[in-house]
Formats: structure tokens, C-alpha cells, sequence
């Protein structure tokens, strides 16, 4: 009855519910109500409201910034043990902090280590919305993350949002375009940034022409992935916290790649990343085994691709998952 009746305009969404259906349908506030919040009246003369405002902006301190990196270390670990849908209103709170602090910080000492933590944070909420289905709010983070890093003069912060920002593109249908932004972004990082960030453009650009039917610009791409990739089992790069890659986590893209491109090897490749993976990264389990049953289909195994799509949905919906139920409900579509 209520839901009938907040469709039809007959009754608001109370609070309660609100932050209830929040979390169960992972979108903000705006994006539920289906109006932007009201905005308090400002009156003619707001010269001390804004001098309060850059005077709090000014204040952030260093102690400060690190704090608003570790909340976005917490929502990124929660993000990848749980997902996305139920860290909405943090994540959104978290961002709406970070924007005020940098919006009203007034000398570039100030302005560039938030603006950091912006770039990190929006990547990072862009991901979560395209999890989440909502790929306009991703489109407009990628936006808010590109302006931070132009903001910061940091080209691996801005390089990192163009690239996740093509995958936005190739899964709306424009994988040729997607390619040129992943490019560009090369382009933007010029002779800088580090070996694993230049692993991880290297290895996108490889995925997102390997949709793009561009099979000998794949595989290039995918040998210029491995040939930077450092060696060893670290995974974080120092200085872009938002990559998580070494040579197991490329050893799963490279069987993600040649599942879509149907090499024969793309079986074998992705047991083994399976085998290694961190346990901790539940939605990329999901995402290992809808691609085994993607390579398991191409060779007609149809017993093996269905056992891999039925724990690809369980673990799908156990983080909520949009982006990956539909991969495998496009799959189950072949069966």
C-alpha cells in the first residue's frame, strides 16, 4: 500500500523509511525522493556564514586529511566484503564533508591534499555506483574525481578517474569511445606515474578493446600490462591506494580477457587466479566466476558455466551487486 502510494505522489517517504529503502535500493537521498533536498534560505548579507566557512576550511589540518583518507579506507574495505547498496548514506556524507572543506579552502597549500582525498573518495564512490546500477551518479562522480585531481595537479589521480571512467562508456554500448578515453588517459599520466598504475591503464585498455573487437591491440596492450607490472605480492601502490593489482590479480584479467576474446587458455588461467584470490574480495569472486562461465560457454561446457553462474549470483546478491547479476543474467540468457 505505502509503496503504491509514494509512486503515485499520495504520500512522502518518511525519514524512517527513507533511509531504509536507502540502503535496500542503494541511491541517495535525491535520487529516492525524486527532488534535490531543500535548501535553508541564505540571506542577503552572507559575508560571516562565509568567512566562518573559509576559516573552518583553512583549519583542516593534516591530522584532518588523514582522517578523511581512513574513512574512505573503511568504506573501501566494506565496499569490498559487503558491497556497495548499504553504505550509501556514509558514502555520500563522506563526500558531501570532503566537498565542503575543499570549496571553501582558499590557498593551494590547503586546497591540494583535500582535493587528494576528494579525487581518492569519488573514484571510489563512482565504483560503488556503477555496482549499484546507478550510472549516472557514477558518470558525475568520475566527473567530481577529475576535477579534484585537476585541482591537485596530481596526473595519476586524474589518469585513474579517466580509466574507470571508460567503463562507464563501455557498458552503456560505446566500447570504441571507451578506448580512446582509456588512451587519453595515458596520455595525461605522460612520462610519470608508477609501474603498477601504468600495469593497470595498460591491462584496462586490453579489456576495453578486447570488447571492442580489437583483438591485436588487445593482446599489445595486455603484454605492455605484464611487461610493468613490478614483481612480487604486493598489492597496494604507495602512491595511488586506489590500485589494487599484482601479478595474481593480472593473471585473473588476463583469463577475464581471453574468456571474452575466446582464447583457449582463458579456463586454466582463471582457476588459478581463483585458487589465489583473497577471500576478503567477495564481489570479485562474483566477478571470477561469471567469467569462467563466459569461457566455460565459449567452449560449450554448459554443466561447468552453470555451476559458476549459480555462485556468481549467490555471492552477487550477497554484496547486492547490480553490475554483476546482470553479467549473469546476460549469461543465463545462452544457456
Amino acid at each position: 500500500m505505502y509503496v503504491s502510494e509514494w509512486e503515485n505522489g499520495k504520500r512522502s517517504v518518511s525519514d524512517r523509511y527513507a533511509a531504509i529503502l536507502r540502503q535496500l535500493l542503494g541511491v541517495t537521498d535525491p535520487e529516492l525522493r525524486g527532488s534535490a533536498l531543500a535548501v535553508a534560505p541564505v540571506s542577503a548579507d552572507g559575508y560571516d556564514e562565509l568567512l566562518s566557512r573559509i576559516d573552518s576550511a583553512s583549519s583542516v589540518s593534516e591530522s584532518m586529511v588523514k582522517a578523511f583518507n581512513d574513512q574512505t579506507e573503511l568504506l573501501r574495505t566494506m565496499d569490498r566484503q559487503l558491497g556497495a547498496s548499504g553504505l550509501i548514506d556514509q558514502m555520500t556524507g563522506h563526500l558531501a564533508r570532503l566537498e565542503e572543506a575543499l570549496n571553501f579552502a582558499v590557498l593551494p597549500s590547503a586546497r591540494r591534499p583535500v582535493a587528494v582525498a576528494l579525487a581518492g573518495a569519488s573514484t571510489l564512490a563512482a565504483w560503488q555506483a556503477i555496482d549499484s546500477g546507478a550510472i549516472e551518479r557514477a558518470w558525475r562522480h568520475y566527473e567530481l574525481a577529475k576535477r579534484a585531481a585537476r585541482d591537485a595537479e596530481t596526473p595519476m589521480y586524474l589518469a585513474h578517474a579517466m580509466g574507470e571512467q571508460a567503463y562507464v562508456l563501455c557498458e552503456a554500448g560505446r566500447p570504441a569511445l571507451s578506448v580512446e578515453l582509456v588512451r587519453d588517459a595515458q596520455l595525461v599520466l605522460g612520462q610519470g606515474g608508477s609501474p603498477r598504475l601504468w600495469a593497470w591503464l595498460y591491462a584496462t585498455e586490453a579489456e576495453l578493446c578486447a570488447h571492442a573487437g580489437m583483438l591485436d591491440d588487445c593482446r599489445r596492450a595486455f603484454e605492455a600490462a605484464e611487461t610493468s607490472m613490478p614483481p612480487g605480492p604486493e598489492v597496494r601502490d604507495p602512491d595511488m591506494l586506489s590500485i589494487f593489482l599484482n601479478g595474481s590479480h593480472l593473471a585473473r584479467w588476463r583469463g577475464n580477457i581471453h574468456a571474452l576474446i575466446g582464447e583457449d587458455d582463458a579456463v586454466a588461467s582463471l582457476y588459478d587466479a581463483l585458487d589465489v584470490l583473497d577471500p576478503t574480495f567477495v564481489r570479485a569472486q562474483a566477478g571470477l566466476h561469471t567469467d569462467l562461465a563466459q569461457a566455460h560457454l565459449t567452449r560449450e561446457e554448459y554443466d561447468d558455466a552453470n555451476t559458476n553462474l549459480r555462485q556468481a549470483r549467490l555471492l552477487a546478491s550477497r554484496t547486492g551487486s547490480v553490475r554483476q547479476r546482470r553479467r549473469v543474467d546476460l549469461l543465463s540468457a545462452r544457456l
